[in-house]
C-alpha cells in the first residue's frame, strides 16, 4: 500500500512541474505581444524577479494540479491494484483538462488585456448578462477565434507528449524496511505529501503570511505596471475575481453603509428614509433660453484619445472637430466616463448614481420604479416628453425594462425602426442607417412639447466587419501620412474606420438636427474609452497609451446661446457633471434637483467614479494605485506608484448606489408603463407611453 502511494505521489509531483511552466511560457508570450519593452536587456533584474514571483505566486492555484491527482488516482491506488495500473492515464487525463484550463485562462486574459488594457479583473462578471452572441462574433472575427481552436489541440497533443516523457522518468524506489518502521515511513511518506501541497500553495513557505500576493510584487517590478500585471497567473486572477464579486458592496450592513458615506454628507447623518435628499440642488437660473429639444448623442467608444493633437494626422474625429469649432460649442478634453463599458456608464448618466459594476439594468427592482435622480424623470418636471433611441435591440441588457422605469415616455431599437433587413452587426443597426431613421422621425413627429431624446450608437465596436469600402472610408484619403505598413493591416485599418465612421455619422445627426431645431441643445460624450492608436506603427515615440488614452471618453455640449464664460474655465469632468449642467443651464431660478456631482458652470477641482480620479494636472487608477499626468505627450511620461487621492470619497458614491439597491422600496414610480408592440414597419417599435 506505501509503496504504490509512494511511487504514485513521485507521478504527482513529476507532472505538477508543467502548469509552472507553462504559465512562465504564457507570460513571456503576453509580454512579447502587449510588453511596450519586449526584451531583458538592460532590465535583467526586474524580468527575473517578475518571473521568479510569478512561478511562486503562481502555486496559489497551480499546487492543486499537484493535490488533485493525489487524491483521486494515488490515494485509491494505494488501495486498489487495478485502479494503481491505469493511474499515469488518468493523470494525464486530469492534467490535460488542467492544461487546457491554463491555456483558456491566457486566451482570455489576451483578449480582456486587448480590449481593456488591463489584467483579468472584476469587470468580466459584467459578461453574464451581455450578448454572448456578439462575444463569439468578436472571438471569431476579431481574434481569429478559429485557429485558436485549432491551436487548443496542437497545444494539448503538446502537453500530453511532454506529460508522457515526464512520467517515464525514473522513479525512488520505496525503502525496503520491516514492521512498524515501515508504517513509520509510510505515514511520514504520507503526512510529507500534505506538507508539499501546503508549501506550494503558500509559494515555497509554510508561513501564509509570507504567501505571494499583489501587494507584495518587488517594487522594481511593481514600479512598471505591465511587467506587474504581467506578473500575475491567469487563474490566480480568476481565482481572486471569484473571491471578489463586484457586488461586494451589497453585503454591507445599514450602519457600515453609513459609515462609509459619510466623507460625502458634510458631516450630517444620513437620511435613511431618503438618502438623495442630501444632494438636492437649486439651480441658480437659466443661463440659455430653455431649448425645444435636446439632444443626448451617446457615442459607443466616442474616445478622447482620437482628438488628442498628438494623432491629428489620423483625422478619425474630423467630423467632431468641426462641430466643436462653432464659437456656441464648449468642450472638455479631460472627460472621465462613470464605467469602464457600457452599460455601467448607461446607467450611471441615466440614474444619476454610480452604477460600479452592480449592473443596474439587470435589477428587476428597477424594471419597476428608479431612484428621483433619473435624468428622464427630472426632465419631465420641466415639460420635456422623454425618449430613448438604441441601435440595438431593447431587449439587449433588459432596457425594455430599464428604460421606462427610468422615466422614459417611448423608447425604440433600431431593428424595429429601420427597414426589415437593414444590414446590422450582432449590436444593431449600422449607426448612419439608425440615426437617418432617428433623424427623420423626430423630424416627422416634432410638436409643440419639449422634447429630450437620447441616441446610443453600436457601430463602433468589434469585430469591426462593416464593409468600410461602401461607407466612404478609404484610408489612404483619410490618413495620407500615416505609415504603409499601418495602412496594410487589416485588423487596425479596420479599427480606425469603425471609429472614423462612427463620428461622421453621429456628427451628421448633430448638424442634421441643429439646422432642423435652431435652438436646440446636443449633448455628445461617449461610453467609455478604446484601445485605439496603433502604437506598434510608431505614431508617436512610446509604445503603450497614456493613462489619459485608456479612461477619458469625449464631451461636447452646443447651443446657439453658450458662451465660453459659462463654464468657469473647467477643463476637468465626468459623466455625472452632464446632468447638473443641463439644469443649471436651462432651469429656472430655485429649481430642485438631484444631482451628486457639481455642474460644469461651477468650477470643478476633482472628479473621482468608482475607477478612477482626476485633478486639474493628474489621473489615477483606483484598482492599480497609480498615477500619471493628463498632459498630453508623444512620449511616455512617468508613472506614479501607489497614489491614490479621494479614496473615501469613492468609497461613498458607490455605497449610495449599494443602498439603494438594498432599500428597493425607497425608488420612485416614475410612471410610465410598456405599451405592447403594434405592426407595421412605420409603428414597429416598443413605446413607453407615459400615464
Amino acid at each position: 500500500m506505501f509503496e504504490h502511494y509512494f511511487l504514485g505521489m513521485q507521478q504527482d509531483l513529476k507532472l505538477a512541474v508543467l502548469p509552472p511552466l507553462l504559465c512562465a511560457v504564457f507570460r513571456y508570450i503576453f509580454i512579447l505581444i502587449y510588453a511596450p519593452k519586449k526584451t531583458p536587456f538592460g532590465d535583467w533584474k526586474k524580468w527575473y524577479l517578475c518571473f521568479n514571483y510569478g512561478f511562486w505566486w503562481g502555486w496559489d492555484v497551480n499546487a492543486y494540479a499537484y493535490l488533485v491527482p493525489l487524491i483521486l488516482v494515488t490515494l485509491p491506488g494505494a488501495f486498489i491494484e487495478s485502479y494503481f495500473a491505469v493511474g499515469d492515464n488518468v493523470r494525464l487525463v486530469l492534467m490535460g483538462a488542467y492544461c487546457l484550463l491554463l491555456y483558456a485562462a491566457f486566451i482570455g486574459k489576451l483578449i480582456f488585456y486587448y480590449h481593456y488594457q488591463d489584467k483579468l479583473n472584476r469587470t468580466v462578471w459584467l459578461a453574464k448578462n451581455a450578448d454572448k452572441k456578439n462575444y463569439a462574433d468578436i472571438f471569431f472575427n476579431q481574434h481569429h477565434g478559429a485557429l485558436l481552436l485549432l491551436g487548443a489541440v496542437v497545444y494539448l497533443a503538446g502537453c500530453t507528449v511532454v506529460g508522457k516523457d515526464l512520467l517515464s522518468l525514473p522513479l525512488l524506489s520505496y525503502p525496503k524496511v520491516e514492521g512498524y518502521l515501515h508504517e513509520i515511513i509510510g505515514v511520514t511518506l504520507f503526512l510529507g505529501s500534505v506538507a508539499i501541497f501546503y508549501w506550494f500553495r503558500f509559494g515555497g513557505t509554510f508561513r501564509h503570511r509570507l504567501k505571494p500576493e499583489w501587494d507584495e510584487i518587488p517594487p522594481i517590478v511593481k514600479e512598471d505596471m505591465f511587467m506587474a500585471k504581467a506578473c500575475e497567473d491567469d487563474l490566480v486572477a480568476l481565482h481572486s475575481i471569484w473571491r471578489n464579486p463586484v457586488s461586494d458592496i451589497i453585503a454591507h450592513s445599514d450602519e457600515q453603509s453609513e459609515e462609509i458615506m459619510r466623507p460625502i454628507l458634510d458631516g450630517s447623518a444620513l437620511d435613511t428614509k431618503d438618502p438623495m435628499r442630501h444632494f438636492l440642488r437649486n439651480a441658480s437660473g437659466p443661463r440659455i433660453k430653455k431649448p425645444s429639444h435636446i439632444f443626448f448623442l451617446f457615442g459607443e467608444s466616442h474616445a478622447q484619445s482620437a482628438f488628442d493633437p498628438i494623432y491629428e494626422e489620423m483625422h478619425l474625429m474630423d467630423a467632431s472637430k468641426h462641430f466643436r469649432s462653432d464659437a456656441h460649442t464648449f468642450s472638455v478634453q479631460n472627460f472621465l466616463s462613470a464605467g469602464l463599458n457600457s452599460r455601467p456608464s448607461l446607467n450611471s448618466i441615466l440614474t444619476g448614481i454610480f452604477d460600479p459594476g452592480i449592473e443596474l439594468n439587470e435589477n428587476n427592482h428597477f424594471w419597476k420604479s428608479t431612484v428621483p435622480s433619473s435624468l428622464p424623470l427630472q426632465l419631465k418636471r420641466l415639460g420635456y416628453k422623454t425618449s430613448f433611441w438604441y441601435g440595438g435591440e431593447l431587449t439587449h441588457g433588459s432596457l425594455e425594462h430599464f428604460m421606462p422605469a427610468l422615466g422614459f415616455d417611448e423608447a425604440f431599437g433600431g431593428p424595429s425602426i429601420c427597414e426589415k433587413g437593414a444590414p446590422q452587426t450582432w449590436l444593431g443597426v449600422y449607426d448612419h442607417l439608425f440615426l437617418e431613421e432617428v433623424g427623420r422621425r423626430i423630424k416627422a413627429n416634432a410638436s409643440d412639447t419639449p422634447e429630450f431624446h437620447f441616441i446610443y450608437t453600436t457601430s463602433n465596436h468589434g469585430p469591426y466587419l462593416l464593409p468600410f469600402d461602401k461607407l466612404g472610408f478609404d484610408i489612404d484619403k483619410v490618413m495620407p501620412n500615416m505609415p504603409e505598413a499601418m495602412k496594410k493591416d487589416k485588423a487596425v485599418w479596420r479599427t480606425l474606420g469603425a471609429s472614423w465612421y462612427a463620428d461622421q455619422a453621429l456628427i451628421r445627426l448633430a448638424e442634421e438636427m441643429k439646422e432642423a431645431f435652431p435652438d436646440s441643445m446636443i449633448i455628445i460624450t461617449g461610453d467609455h474609452s478604446t484601445p485605439l492608436i496603433p502604437f506598434q506603427y510608431n505614431v508617436v515615440d512610446r509604445k503603450a497609451p497614456a493613462l489619459r488614452e485608456n479612461y477619458l471618453a469625449s464631451f461636447a455640449v452646443y447651443h446657439r446661446e453658450l458662451a465660453e464664460d459659462m463654464f468657469a474655465g473647467n477643463t476637468i469632468g465626468g459623466h455625472m457633471n452632464i446632468m447638473p449642467t443641463i439644469f443649471e443651464l436651462i432651469a429656472p431660478k430655485g429649481f430642485e434637483y438631484y444631482g451628486l456631482m457639481p455642474s460644469l458652470t461651477e468650477h470643478i477641482d476633482h472628479v473621482v467614479t468608482p475607477y478612477c480620479w482626476m485633478t486639474n494636472d493628474t489621473i489615477g487608477v483606483y484598482n492599480d494605485r497609480i498615477a500619471q499626468s493628463i498632459k498630453v505627450s508623444s512620449e511616455m511620461l512617468p508613472m506614479k506608484m501607489d497614489t491614490v487621492l479621494f479614496e473615501d470619497e469613492m468609497h461613498g458614491w458607490t455605497e449610495i448606489t449599494a443602498w439603494m439597491v438594498k432599500h428597493p422600496e425607497l425608488l420612485k414610480d416614475s410612471g410610465t408603463r410598456e405599451i405592447p408592440m403594434s405592426e407595421g414597419l412605420e409603428n414597429n417599435r416598443r413605446t413607453l407611453a407615459y400615464q
